[in-house]
């Protein structure tokens, strides 16, 4: 738990003005900063682990459970380690602290990139050995026995003589043995519980019965209500309202502005509605984005072909002489040129956006799902005035994310603290999106245009490739900024193991300006560049009059990919010999997050529209931490991906945002998922990303066997047109 607010200090005073100077503190960290003003305790075990005088175990989770699961491969990392006794292993969301819980790959608290088990596989593996030894050094100390005489299994330290104590009998001793600074970690040979099908879900309880904690269960003492009025067009300002008819509304407590709009803060949810309604706001649209999603697009397509030359390129892949694509080609060269595009997305999480906030001076706390605890410390310190630390987030279930609920700005728990602040006083106030303001105010995977030309050997394989993508920046402006082109935007054709085949290529990036928020979507890059690349070959494998499955090998072969081999034959001997009779297979490849995937899907058309079967996944994600949750990330990301490629479209018109709720933003069915096989290549290298790598593949597996049944190119997502 966090400690009582405390006075800073001076050097805290001084970070905090360094924070909102941007100057560089001598001797401060990123995390020391970000984490300046905060108490947290840290118990004898370390900031990891927490230990019960009966015994059980709680592990402190640094990241977001969100619905991914990684509540139980964090605690396995430990209680392996630790020995403890899975049945009794516990696990509660972190503090929000940068410098005890950092990302070891973001510097910041944050859950994102498919990354929780990966950055902390050693560090939780550390922390338990170390436990461990702790208890071990405790029992030979009692009993004056070497350490090394002594096992511990199921939180029980057993000595060779017969000896034996649990570890909360051990406890208090243990709690005074010095911490040790290097400990020897597993075999991971010698693994019991990593690895198993004993590492099941340990909130699967209380989400079945309904006791788990989200955002819309927290009640507080005189908790007020709040919703926002944002503009119908992104970019646009208030530029005057009345609130004379929203103040009649019984239960309507204020109504005023804040920076994205007008709060109506009231004594429950169904009043602030109403008075929202009531409410008439006057909008500045000067700066507003005007703009349709068609004109976008098509203002992508021309920077793609080359027709609109005020965009820069940026090239990321670019060696031999590309010029030969330029030249007509010769009898019986043959050339491949597409063009493909991809819509807005919006993450439609289960629970839309919501947050719980108070202010009290210069002390703020924060009840919510909360994805990038540090970046929402820092945007809540900016609107308060105080130290980061000292903005306390208690981090609870969110129901999804898929990205939306980590974004720079911190938009909708910005929102929460501005409201709360103007509030004053520390009295909470739970801010509440509709599923329409989730839907309309933003944010979404970006609107993308990929334009290729390919030339062919006299093998059949690819000479010469020239690729263009053309889509808007994610990162521009984040505190995160990218070394060169935009990774969010490259990822997946950067590195590509086709291009790495290709001896001749260029690839180059543009970012036009756009007004309308884009984010990360699950899977982020991979979301188009998995499709363009894995359906590009199955065209090109069709032009050289080649079994698509055989073309890819022949290429990882020439790449070196011995990854990608390896899951595609994985998959290939798990999906047997043919598909039923009336299904056509199609094949997907593609590596994101440290994992590779591949997927056979099995596809036939239902009045036209694709129906997808039996789905063989095969992955390489290094040690499978936990088999079962693997296999549910597959699934959940293949339904995922599926729902977007088949359905999934946002539409602006004239600027405003056409889709309100699932009623108009068409998502995939329960009698409509496919049947899910999950395979995992068998690893000895560090666990990968598991929770996005499942999400891409499904799309250019589908759209290859459409390929397959009809010889016609799928140059648009989704496969069905609103």
């Amino acid at each position: 738990m966090n400690a009582p607010f405390k006075q800073p200090t001076r050097r805290e005073v001084v970070v905090a003005s360094a924070l909102v100077g941007g100057a560089l503190v001598v001797g401060c960290s990123p995390a020391d900063l970000m984490s300046a003003g905060s108490d947290v305790e840290i118990g004898a075990f370390g900031p990891f682990i927490r230990i019960a005088q009966d015994g059980v175990v709680t592990v402190m989770n640094k990241h977001q459970e969100m619905g991914q699961g990684n509540h139980a491969g964090l605690a396995a990392i430990v209680a392996e380690e630790l020995d403890a006794d899975w049945t009794r292993v516990l696990v509660e969301h972190a503090p929000a602290n940068a410098k005890l819980y950092g990302n070891a790959t973001a510097g910041a608290q944050l859950t994102g990139g498919s990354s929780a088990i990966s950055n902390s596989w050693e560090q939780l593996r550390k922390a338990g050995a170390g436990a461990r030894a702790m208890f071990v050094q405790a029992a030979a100390n009692r009993w004056n026995v070497a350490v090394g005489e002594i096992t511990v299994k199921d939180s029980v330290v057993s000595h060779t003589s017969g000896k034996t104590a649990t570890f909360g009998e051990l406890l208090a001793d243990a709690a005074k043995v010095p911490a040790p600074t290097d400990v020897k970690l597993k075999d991971p040979k010698t693994f019991t519980l990593i690895g198993t099908d004993r590492v099941r879900r340990k909130d699967a309880q209380a989400k079945s019965d309904g006791t788990a904690r989200y955002t819309q269960d927290v009640r507080l003492p005189d908790m007020l209500t709040a919703v926002v009025a944002h503009a119908p067009r992104f970019g646009a300002k208030v530029k005057s309202f009345d609130a004379a008819e929203a103040k009649k509304v019984a239960g309507v407590v204020a109504v005023f502005e804040i920076p994205t709009g007008v709060a109506v803060v009231a004594q429950n949810t169904y009043a602030a509605r109403m008075g929202r309604e009531a409410l008439s706001v006057e909008w500045d649209e000067d700066k507003a984005e005007k703009r349709g999603s068609a004109a976008i697009t098509q203002l992508f397509k021309d920077v793609a072909v080359g027709k609109n030359t005020e965009t820069p390129w940026e090239g990321f892949d670019q060696r031999g002489d590309a010029t030969v694509l330029d030249a007509a080609p010769k009898a019986g060269e043959q050339v491949l040129e597409a063009t493909y595009e991809f819509p807005y997305l919006a993450h439609a999480t289960m629970e839309p956006m919501n947050c719980v906030a108070s202010v009290d001076g210069a002390k703020v706390k924060m009840v919510f799902g909360s994805q990038g605890q540090t970046l929402d410390q820092l945007n809540a310190a900016k609107i308060v005035g105080c130290l980061p630390g000292s903005v306390e987030i208690e981090t609870i279930f969110a129901g999804g994310s898929f990205g939306r609920r980590a974004n720079f700005p911190s938009d909708y728990s910005a929102e929460c603290v501005h409201i709360a602040k103007k509030v004053g006083k520390g009295r909470p106030v739970k801010l509440v999106w509709t599923r329409e303001d989730d839907m309309q105010a933003g944010y979404f995977r970006p609107i993308t245009v990929h334009a290729l030309k390919v030339k062919l050997d006299k093998d059949g394989f690819p000479a010469a490739w020239r690729h263009r993508i053309v889509t808007q920046s994610i990162m521009k402006g984040s505190p995160m900024p990218s070394k060169g082109p935009d990774q969010t935007a490259i990822e997946g054709t950067a590195g590509s193991p086709y291009l790495k085949a290709t001896p001749i290529v260029d690839a180059q990036l543009a970012l036009p300006e756009v007004g309308v928020p884009v984010l990360w979507w699950r899977s982020v890059g991979a979301t188009h560049t998995a499709f363009v690349m894995e359906h590009t070959i199955d065209q090109l494998a069709l032009k050289a009059g080649k079994d698509p499955i055989e073309y890819r090998k022949a290429l990882y072969a020439k790449a070196g990919a011995e990854r990608h081999l390896a899951v595609l034959n994985l998959a290939v001997e798990k999906a047997g010999p043919k598909a039923a009779a009336g299904w056509t297979r199609g094949v997907a490849v593609h590596e994101c997050f440290g994992s590779v995937v591949a997927q056979i899907a099995e596809v036939k058309l239902e009045n036209g529209t694709p129906r997808v079967g039996r789905v063989v996944t095969a992955i390489d994600c290094g040690v499978a931490v936990s088999p079962d949750q693997i296999a549910a990330q597959m699934e959940g990301g293949t339904c995922y991906g599926l729902s977007a490629a088949l359905f999934g479209e946002v539409t602006l018109t004239d600027g405003k945002v056409d889709q309100s709720n699932f009623d108009t933003y068409r998502v995939l069915r329960i009698n409509e998922a496919p049947t899910v096989e999950t395979h995992i290549l068998p690893s000895g290298n560090p666990p990968s990303g598991v929770g996005e790598p499942g999400t891409p593949v499904i799309a250019p597996a589908v759209a290859n066997a459409l390929l397959a049944l009809s010889k016609t190119a799928t140059t648009r997502l989704p496969f069905v047109q609103a």
